[in-house]
């Protein structure tokens, strides 16, 4: 694979990055309606469509190209209804070229809880311990207790934060209780993989590529970037293929991927009142307040106000971004370096982004 030694060497140094209540929804697209265009599995083959044909503007076409290559971008991709409407990549990254998810592959652990649950392997209502262990963490066994699969999915375990991505119990220690409290933690997310690995019987990775990768005729694989976690690495076609699939809620050219509406809906919409712009490891735009990782503040106010209310997205380490938009049929992939302001996911990139972005496609 074309750099893989040089991006596993550059890699390692690089860290992935309450009450169960549905706030509020987006109405969903009917796949029936959406019309949506999937390419082929097994194949490089994948239809277009020309931004003149969609009346998109050429003048804030080279403007986001200006800005995309200014900001140390790899590879950059637009979908819309399924077909490849920009394809741009940087220096020496192609189409063949693998890059790291970071924590934008959250999403991709998040869709796999739903399929695990709906063969009947989990519940995301069960303790954690159930798949874990008892003693997973360093709480008494009365406050571990309260975790279940569903706080470890919406960031609201009540464990120490401080320690991003240890998984033992010895930093997996009390804050809060579970549910009364919203912190973005690496650790439990991480430590959801195990969860699905011990109710499958399987390695993460065998179940994870049987379920949904080769479904949907996906490359990648995961790898550990700092001996914790677990990063996933694709191409941006790859990624593209992802979100064209959570477009269309779950279903892939006529196939239910995942068939739990209830889960997929939940999944990408407010899942708790603690951070309304988060739901199963997905950001959500359009709320009226959000919360940063690493910060216990509450800012008012859309997350990106220069996108669309119903856009989410999966938001990666090094501005690592796939964003979805319903209500335009849109997929969008953005794979590169530290656009200027590191951060573990939401950063002023994403803001900057959809500036160009909707003055070209709007």
């Amino acid at each position: 694979m074309k750099h893989l030694l040089f991006l596993i060497s550059l890699f390692l140094v690089i860290s992935c990055a309450s009450d169960n209540e549905v706030v509020d929804t987006f109405e969903e697209i009917d796949p029936e309606e959406s019309q949506l265009y999937f390419p082929p599995t097994g194949s490089a083959e994948w239809e277009t469509v020309s931004p003149s044909e969609l009346s998109w503007s050429p003048d804030a076409e080279q403007e986001l190209k200006d800005l995309l290559e200014e900001k140390s971008t790899k590879a950059f991709i637009i979908l819309k209804d399924g077909k490849i409407a920009a394809e741009w990549y940087f220096g020496d990254h192609d189409q063949n070229t693998s890059w790291y998810w970071a924590s934008a592959g959250k999403t991709l652990t998040a869709f796999t809880i739903g399929l695990a649950q709906e063969q009947g392997l989990l519940s995301i209502e069960d303790r954690s311990s159930n798949y874990l262990g008892e003693g997973w963490t360093g709480l008494t066994t009365e406050k571990e207790n309260l975790i279940t699969v569903w706080h470890q999915l919406t960031m609201t375990s009540g464990l120490d934060d401080e320690e991003l991505d240890c998984v033992t119990p010895d930093c997996l220690t009390y804050v809060a209780d579970a549910g009364t409290r919203w912190a973005y933690h690496n650790g439990p997310y991480t430590l959801l993989q195990s969860v699905v690995a011990n109710a499958a019987d399987m390695e993460w990775q065998d179940y994870f590529n049987a379920n949904l990768r080769d479904r949907i005729g996906m490359d990648g694989f995961w790898f550990s970037t700092s001996g914790t976690n677990n990063v996933y690495f694709s191409t941006a076609r790859s990624m593209a293929r992802f979100g064209l699939l959570n477009l269309n809620n779950g279903v892939w050219d006529g196939e239910a991927i995942l068939s739990d509406t209830e889960y997929v809906s939940d999944m990408k919409n407010t899942s708790q009142n603690l951070n309304k712009s988060y739901g199963y490891l997905w950001w959500l735009n359009g709320k009226d307040s959000y919360r940063m990782p690493s910060l216990q503040i509450e800012f008012d106010g859309m997350m990106i106000p220069n996108a669309p209310s119903d856009l989410y997205a999966g938001l990666g380490k090094n501005d690592q971004k796939l964003y979805i938009v319903p209500s335009q049929n849109l997929v969008v992939v953005r794979m590169g370096e530290d656009a200027g302001e590191s951060s573990l996911g939401l950063s002023n990139f994403d803001n900057q982004l959809w500036e160009k972005l909707s003055a070209y496609i709007d």
